[in-house]
């Protein structure tokens, strides 16, 4: 961010910063339109490249935009729920997976190679579970919100581009807890495979989520309380990632489900607070569509991943790089001596 602010410790702080959000640059979205009107195409013939140039010139609020300096954010935490077996790995596989990501071993790690994007990985108190979101929230409304105002200081002074993903194991499950409290639905609706479980995991993975809807959602609730109360310390971090690359004017890559869902609790606040996000990826995750159906989005990619760890995230880099490339360079009908088209 470009200002140093003091970390917010309540969700009435969260909601102060909300009116200081900048809206698109009308300029800079006139610039690129006008530009894109003279290039050496039919009108239209990029298809979403000329949609992601237009999106990066509205947020950045410059034409031409530019994807020098992209940041993959990898936020990680663990869940008290992990204890239930809704997940086909241990608990302690979120913190031996920072430490691949450390190594240089992850996959993420190889797709920021490269796109020479700058990896950082976020531990969000490992050793520290929330609490098991079936018997009481997960957190604490000042947990919730310092874990927002951790995730706000990924964005710093620089930055072009926001990539963010997650490390989690049950992960999952708290996301699809979150889309019962913020979009209504069953259990059954949102609660798919994540890692793998089948069988009678996945059948404790719907009894979890049906458990958490029944203690905390009865009402209708705000959509800070709902992440709060079903949420995850690195899902706090990714919503509080999200508001700051708003602030500072960043474009935002949302990687899979869980990241996406952590995303929506802005959205629920307001639909607006996430338009100068894209989503990189659908994921082979089941509730990853549902949502997008909910808020009316459309992923850049679709390539049946199902990994996190921003990876689809990472990869969509490329397709903002090619669309910035195809803006910036291609010949315009005048400097080429070509013919446009006809009025």
């Amino acid at each position: 961010m470009s200002d140093r602010r003091q970390p917010v410790a309540s969700f009435a702080e969260i909601r102060a910063l909300l009116p200081e959000l900048p809206g698109p640059d009308a300029d800079a979205a006139a610039k690129t339109a006008a530009r894109e009107a003279q290039l050496t195409k039919p009108p239209g013939a990029l298809g979403r490249l000329e949609e992601i140039s237009a999106w990066m010139a509205r947020w950045q609020a410059k034409h031409p935009p530019s994807c020098s300096r992209p940041r993959v954010a990898v936020f990680a935490g663990n869940h008290g729920v992990a204890a239930l077996g809704v997940s086909a790995y241990p608990a302690a596989v979120t913190a031996q997976m920072v430490q691949n990501f450390v190594a240089g071993g992850a996959a993420v790690n190889q797709l920021c190679k490269i796109f020479d994007a700058d990896l950082r990985v976020y531990e969000l108190a490992l050793e520290r579970p929330t609490a098991d979101f079936t018997a009481g929230p997960a957190m604490r409304e000042a947990e919730c919100a310092h874990a927002m105002a951790y995730g706000m200081m990924a964005v710093e002074p620089g930055i072009d581009l926001l990539c963010v993903g997650e490390m989690g194991i049950a992960n999952t499950t708290s996301a699809a807890a979150l889309c019962v409290g913020l979009f209504g639905g069953t259990a059954a609706d949102w609660v798919g495979p994540g890692t793998g479980v089948v069988g009678d995991a996945l059948k404790r993975k719907i009894a979890a989520v049906e458990a958490a809807a029944a203690l905390h959602f009865a009402e209708r609730r705000d959509p800070l309380d709902v992440l709060a109360r079903v949420g995850g310390f690195e899902l706090a971090a990714i919503a509080g990632a999200v508001l700051a690359a708003r602030l500072a004017r960043v474009p935002v890559l949302l990687d899979g489900f869980a990241t996406t869902v952590a995303a929506c609790v802005l959205h629920a606040l307001d639909p607006h607070l996430i338009d100068h996000c894209q989503i990189a990826h659908v994921s082979a995750e089941p509730g990853h569509k549902r949502l997008l159906d909910k808020i009316g989005r459309q992923a850049l990619l679709d390539l049946g991943l199902r990994l996190g760890e921003a990876s689809g995230a990472a990869l969509a880099i490329g397709l903002v790089r090619a669309s910035l490339a195809c803006h910036t360079g291609m010949a315009t009908f005048a400097s080429a001596g070509i013919a446009g088209k006809e009025s």
